[in-house]
């Protein structure tokens, strides 16, 4: 099959020989009609890990949807034809974690989504229905969403209270209109590049602060906001998450949500930690919120076409590896094949 292939560190060739993906009694085969480029994608080009070990060659891409060809002999859900998105991440159902409702820790997990190809084979555990009128297009986005959800709980945020999101790519668009549907009162983005400063207020931004203009501490004060309540940082720079430290106010929840390199760091002064008493959080992929994420989709509760930067071939896709022109706008889609 066709397939855009990570042979190595920024080693990627797209391919029309790539072995499909096996059939197993309880999987379902999906041509995939369209797929989106990850950040985590990024760091497996540049040889690091994402969520999972990485072994060569394996074809990039996770944030898939498509249309079912074919199913194993104990599937009961689906049927060729079906329009469906899946959950990328498998878990073992066995280990210590899988028992104690943390399964996203689940010590055997393993990614089963390899999207930037022809066909995938999920366990039909992973695979989701979609509504008829929710084009591929949309739902390919359905696991970055779900990651978000999971976010969002994580941080907590109440009805009426102050949020700031750092980082306005399409992850910080998403985190924007979530949080506006949370009832947030105050919607803070602070990103520098001042060409997202119209999109954001149109998807919920109450006030847009570039951080290499000015002081976001002191504009926020002097906008009249008496405390930043939580923080969602995008960008997993080691500035961006000692800026999210800095800015939280007292009492906040801050969640570090951007992935950043496996050997980065950052400062963390414990004093002034101490004295806003934080609570500091990270967000580890998506547990169980795929479902959600499908029905917010077919809600139409989030906007997403503004967040689509690019539809690309499988060959522009390679190009946009290196460059990543269109992902520094917003979520680039891989078109493997055209929705009927």
């Amino acid at each position: 099959m066709k397939a855009l292939v990570l042979y190595g560190k920024k080693d990627v060739r797209v391919t029309t020989d790539f072995p499909e993906p096996p059939l197993g009694p309880d999987s379902v085969k999906i041509a995939v009609s369209y797929c989106g480029l990850c950040g985590t994608d990024l760091h497996k080009y540049e040889g690091q890990s994402g969520s999972h070990p990485v072994t060569y060659p394996v074809p990039l891409g996770h944030e898939a949807s498509g249309i079912v060809t074919e199913v194993g002999e104990n599937v009961r859900d689906f049927q060729p034809g079906d329009r469906v998105t899946a959950n990328p991440n498998w878990y073992c159902k066995s280990c210590y974690f899988c028992k104690n409702g943390q399964n996203h820790l689940c010590l055997h997990g393993r990614g089963v989504v390899k999207g930037f190809a022809e066909y995938i084979c999920p366990p039909q555990e992973n695979v989701h229905k979609l509504p008829d009128h929710l084009p591929l297009k949309y739902a390919a986005l359905a696991e970055p969403l779900s990651c978000c959800i999971h976010g969002m709980d994580l941080l907590d945020l109440k009805m009426g209270q102050t949020v700031a999101v750092i980082g306005f790519g399409s992850i910080g668009a998403i985190f924007v209109q979530l949080c506006k549907l949370a009832g947030a009162s105050n919607i803070i983005v602070i990103e520098t590049q001042e060409s997202k400063k119209e999109l954001a207020a149109s998807l919920g931004a109450t006030l847009f602060l570039n951080p290499a203009r000015t002081d976001v501490s002191e504009e926020i004060r002097a906008a009249g906001i008496p405390n930043v309540d939580r923080v969602i940082e995008c960008v997993g720079l080691s500035a961006t998450m000692e800026s999210a430290l800095e800015i939280a106010g007292r009492g906040a929840v801050v969640v570090l949500f951007g992935l950043g390199a496996p050997d980065s760091s950052f400062a963390f002064r414990q004093y002034d930690a101490f004295q806003k008493e934080l609570v500091v959080k990270t967000s580890y992929i998506n547990p169980d919120c795929t479902e959600r994420a499908v029905a917010l989709l077919a809600s139409g509760g989030i906007e997403l076409k503004p967040l689509i930067s690019g539809v690309l071939t499988l060959e522009e896709m390679a190009e946009e590896l290196v460059t990543r022109e269109l992902f520094k706008k917003g979520k680039v889609l891989a078109e493997i094949a055209k929705e009927a």
